[in-house]
């Protein structure tokens, strides 16, 4: 920028931004002026690119759902088997939520529950869901269980993804660090994994 001026922001920018408020505040810190001046920008910048708030927010849950699903299942079929795609998703969703308590994936998973009323909210909230717990049925399917109990452990992991984000976000002095978190990990993904009961 050798003008010294700044460069013209985008509305990636501007949900990119949306989106680590979501993951820090919850959807009320998803506001244009704090955004815009966490931006180094002007309202009138973020009117450029959106209508209203509402648009703000859907753009960013729409971001959320490409990153945090689309993304990561396009990663974990890269997997031979699935089998490995079982243990690749779990580790990887399990290791996240352990990141920067501000812009991990349990982070905005869990800023996304405490508001699951909400009319932008919900919709999403359900395809999401639905998607991953299909996606993860399938593999527990491919890895020899039946239908049902394949939906059953789905559920089951999912469930413990969930309590496992909101016990990192809470309370992470009680899950592992450093070399213990890799055991940790291990541990709950043999136990979601053990497909002979």
């Amino acid at each position: 920028m050798a003008t010294g001026k700044r460069e013209s922001l985008t509305a990636n920018d501007w949900t990119a931004a949306a989106l680590e408020a979501l993951a820090r505040g919850g959807l009320g810190a998803v506001a244009v002026e704090p955004l815009a001046k966490s931006l180094g920008t002007t309202k009138g910048s973020f009117y450029w690119h959106f209508a209203d708030r509402n648009a703000l927010v859907a753009a960013a849950l729409e971001r959320w759902e490409r990153r945090d699903t689309d993304r990561v299942i396009a990663t974990v079929e890269q997997a031979p088997d699935a089998d490995a795609r079982l243990r690749d998703l779990l580790r990887l969703v399990f290791t996240d939520v352990l990141g920067d308590p501000g812009v991990g994936a349990g982070s905005v998973e869990l800023a996304l529950q405490a508001t699951a009323t909400h009319p932008l909210v919900a919709p999403t909230l359900a395809r999401v869901t639905e998607r991953r717990l299909a996606y993860l049925t399938s593999l527990f399917t491919e890895s020899g269980l039946s239908p049902a109990r394949a939906r059953d452990r789905g559920l089951l992991a999912y469930a413990a993804f969930l309590g496992h984000a909101q016990l990192a976000h809470s309370t992470p002095q009680f899950v592992p660090s450093g070399r213990a978190l890799a055991g940790h990990v291990d541990r709950l993904i043999q136990t979601l994994t053990w497909v002979k009961q």
